[in-house]
């Protein structure tokens, strides 16, 4: 008796929802901003669920939003904030802002000037289809539950130094947040996140920033089939748990393609990684899957640090990385249970066809550390001397450091594309 009536009231709920959504939308108005008009004003005027169209034009004017609406560009209008404050304000929930240039914020970093703000309640805001150029901020999100961000072209502050400039995309204690399939360049980060969980990032073109992403105490959230090139660092996923980071492309990154700093129990596959300074910069990192990603000429391949010892690394291809692994611990760490992974720099051999190498792979032994330390080296990794002093290094245990190992590699990589990769390098710009 006591489920039967908590489904009726269910359904009255339901009904009763129904209605009021039905009855603000028989009374929602279009209001239009005239060129030459006054966008604040008509926003004042209108009342909640309303819909206000702004006309092709330019409006030298700070726009604050206290009611759900939609603010809408018709021609794509351009909204300039006068290089002081932020240009829109939002401070109500069910907000809509789409197809409009919004520029010239104030540069106070202690203010956050941002081209368009969101304070903490104003929950599920759509920002789409919009040119976020020129601010000190792009988008501020704090507090706030279920914003989209999506299809925006944002630009920072590009006659600034990087340190005087604001991120493009600034997300701040937030839930259910979808970032999908914006442009971003030239702010200090691309998409900075902190204290936030359960949120999607997904398509996004970030570029020529210090750090593609700052990522720091956010769970429970999906990086997928975004590129980050020629920042200083591509994706810096850092004191995290329960992330999925799948189908990313990071290169040209002066530091690290992608900077797995304390995470734990989370997935890392399917990524292109390179020509970066460090291709994975893994430090403290454990109970983590990293598995078919293509780690391809990089400086350092890896560079496993801190601990970083109970992860599942298999089934990736390390190609033509000056460095394949740069291991600093005390004792071996074992990758390739499964698989098995792809090194290119492998001189064992594989007498049974199966695909797999009949001696170990050693990631740190003692011509490795002689290759990082002279890279010419390479030149002479197949000659006689070499293969020599790999042998010799394995008799003597003396000579040996502790390494990554993997006692099945495979002679063959997965990823038969690598080599589109091969120019992938720093650009040497802003």
């Amino acid at each position: 008796m006591q489920l039967q009536d908590d489904r009726k009231n269910g359904c009255r709920m339901a009904v009763l929802a129904a209605a009021l959504w039905l009855a603000n939308t028989a009374w929602a108005a279009v209001l239009k901003v005239e060129t030459g008009g006054s966008i604040a004003a008509v926003v004042s005027a209108a009342k909640a669920g309303d819909t206000v169209e702004i006309a092709r034009g330019e409006y030298d004017e700070h726009v604050v939003i206290d009611k759900p609406l939609t603010l809408r560009g018709v021609g794509r209008p351009t909204i300039r904030g006068g290089l002081s404050g932020d240009v829109i304000r939002v401070r109500a929930s069910d907000v809509t802002i789409e197809g409009i240039i919004i520029r010239d914020s104030g540069t106070d970093q202690t203010a956050q000037n941002s081209g368009i703000y969101f304070e903490p309640g104003a929950h599920r805001p759509v920002v789409q289809d919009c040119d976020v150029v020129h601010n000190l901020f792009g988008i501020w999100v704090e507090k706030v539950d279920d914003a989209l961000i999506q299809r925006n072209t944002i630009v920072g502050r590009r006659d600034l130094q990087t340190a005087a400039r604001g991120n493009g995309i600034q997300l701040y204690n937030s839930a259910g947040a979808k970032v999908l399939n914006n442009h971003i360049s030239y702010a200090r980060d691309g998409i900075y996140v902190d204290l936030s969980r359960k949120s999607v990032f997904r398509g996004n073109r970030i570029h020529h920033l210090r750090y593609g992403t700052h990522y720091m105490n956010t769970n429970n959230s999906v990086w997928e089939n975004n590129e980050v090139y020629n920042n200083r660092g591509g994706l810096a996923l850092m004191e995290v748990k329960d992330l999925t980071v799948r189908n990313n492309i990071a290169w040209g990154n002066t530091d690290h393609g992608i900077m797995l700093r304390t995470i734990q129990d989370s997935t890392v596959e399917n990524n292109i990684v390179a020509g970066n300074g460090r291709g994975f910069f893994i430090y403290d990192a454990e109970y983590n899957i990293v598995r078919a990603n293509l780690v391809t000429g990089n400086d350092v391949g890896v560079h496993l640090s801190a601990g970083s010892g109970n992860n599942k690394v298999d089934g990736n291809d390390f190609i033509d990385n000056r460095q394949q692994v740069k291991y600093v611990a005390s004792r071996d760490v074992e990758w390739g249970k499964a698989r098995g992974n792809y090194w290119s720099n492998y001189s064992g051999w594989d007498q049974d066809g199966d695909g797999k190498g009949d001696i170990a792979y050693e990631a740190n032994d003692v011509v490795d550390r002689l290759n990082g330390q002279y890279p010419l080296l390479k030149l002479l990794l197949t000659s006689p001397s070499i293969q020599t002093l790999r042998f010799v290094a394995r008799q003597f245990p003396v000579l040996r450091a502790p390494s990554v190992v993997d006692k099945n590699p495979r002679t063959r990589p997965l990823n038969q594309d690598w080599r589109k990769w091969n120019d992938k390098r720093p650009y040497p710009g802003d």
